[in-house]
C-alpha cells in the first residue's frame, strides 16, 4: 500500500471506498485538533483566577503559590489539606461562613491563635488554635491569599500592606488570644 501526494490511497475495493476513507481521516484529524483546541480553552476558562484580573497577576500568583506551601505546612494538619476541618475538632475553611465574613478576625487568628468556642456553618467548634506568632506579615498574606482564594473563594490577593494593617489593630487581649 503506498501512498503518493495528490493521489488518492487505493487499497483493495474500490477507488471512491478509499478517497471517502482518506477523506475521511482528513476530517477526523481535523475535528481531533478542534477538540483539542476546544478542550484546551475550556480548562483555561475554568481556572477560578482567571476571570478576576485581581487574581491574574505574577505578584498574586506568588502569593498563592507560597501561601499553598505554608499553609501545607502550618495549617493542613489540622484544617486539612482539602479545607474540610476534621470532624467536629476542627473547623472547616471550605465554604465556612466564618472565613467568609471575617477576614480581619482570620488574618489576627493566624498570627494569635484563639482559645474558646468558636461557630462555623452553625456548629460549634472549642479545640484551642495555636497562634504562628513566628510568621512575618508578608506570610501570613501568602496564607490568606491561598485560603482566599481557594475552594470556591474568589476574594483576591491579601497584600502584605493591608495584612499588616490588620494584625497593627488585632488586640493580644482580645477573646481569640484569650
Amino acid at each position: 500500500m503506498k501512498r503518493h501526494q495528490n493521489k488518492p490511497l487505493t487499497v483493495s475495493g474500490s477507488r471512491e471506498t478509499a478517497s471517502v476513507v482518506l477523506n475521511s481521516d482528513r476530517r477526523n484529524s481535523g475535528s481531533l485538533y478542534l477538540l483539542l483546541l476546544t478542550l484546551f480553552f475550556a480548562l483555561v476558562s475554568c481556572n477560578p483566577r482567571s476571570e478576576n484580573s485581581k487574581t491574574t497577576s505574577t505578584k498574586f500568583d506568588q502569593y498563592y503559590v507560597q501561601g499553598e506551601q505554608l499553609y501545607i505546612t502550618n495549617c493542613s494538619n489540622c484544617h486539612q489539606r482539602n479545607g474540610t476541618g476534621l470532624g467536629l475538632l476542627y473547623p472547616p475553611l471550605k465554604e465556612s461562613d466564618y472565613l467568609a465574613n471575617n477576614f480581619d478576625q482570620v488574618i489576627c487568628l493566624i498570627r494569635t491563635g484563639i482559645r474558646g468556642e468558636l461557630t462555623v456553618n452553625g456548629k460549634s467548634f472549642n479545640q484551642p488554635m495555636p497562634g504562628i506568632p513566628s510568621l512575618t506579615d508578608l506570610e501570613i498574606a501568602e496564607i490568606a491569599t491561598y485560603i482566599y482564594n481557594t475552594w470556591g473563594n474568589n476574594r483576591g490577593i491579601a497584600d502584605v500592606r493591608e495584612v499588616t494593617k490588620v494584625l497593627s489593630e488585632c488586640n493580644v487581649n482580645s477573646p481569640a488570644a484569650e
